[in-house]
């Protein structure tokens, strides 16, 4: 039977996914850092550039973005988690601690949720969103953008990852 695309099959699946990816990206991370001597600390606490967050904020933002949007597109609360993470084990721990949370929602939850108007305090503004507009306009980017980031930070760390490793080791 062929999917119709709904706010559950564009959300639900692709935030899984992509969390599942930046697990893949981290895991090689490790084991790069343990096979070349490099204490992990180097890695987790690496960035880009100095205004920017390091890797395991990258981590934390992505997570936290994730599990939330199917809250905030179904007007429930979504769970606070601490981010005290410090270590790859901690970090694969929040990944899947976020993807169980994505889990627990169904279809009944997210469909027809697409023009449901809310608003957020996002820093110092309040933004008004529909569920499809916070979807594919804010969250899409803002969890490939952390994602990413961590990609990046490992990369220029001289972690050998390419582009199938964004996309979880296959397409």
């Amino acid at each position: 039977m062929p999917q119709t695309l709904s706010m559950y099959n564009a959300c639900i699946p692709m935030l899984d996914r992509t969390l599942s990816n930046l697990e893949h990206i981290l895991k090689k991370g490790e084991a790069n850092a343990k096979e070349r001597g490099i204490d992990p600390e180097v890695f987790l606490t690496a960035r880009l550039a100095p205004d920017m967050h390091h890797l395991i904020k990258q981590v934390q933002i992505a997570t936290s973005l994730a599990k939330n949007c199917p809250h905030r597109i179904a007007d429930t609360t979504p769970p606070v988690f601490e981010e005290t993470e410090e270590t790859f084990e901690e970090l694969y721990a929040l990944i899947a601690k976020a993807r169980a949370e994505i889990g627990t929602f169904n279809r009944e939850d997210l469909d027809g949720k697409e023009g449901r108007a809310f608003s957020l305090e996002i820093g110092p503004v309040t933004m008004d969103f529909t569920g499809i507009s916070y979807f594919s306009g804010f969250i899409i980017p803002n969890v490939l953008f952390h994602c990413t980031t961590a990609y990046n930070i490992l990369r220029h760390n001289g972690v050998p990852l390419g582009k199938f490793d964004f996309f979880g080791g296959s397409m």
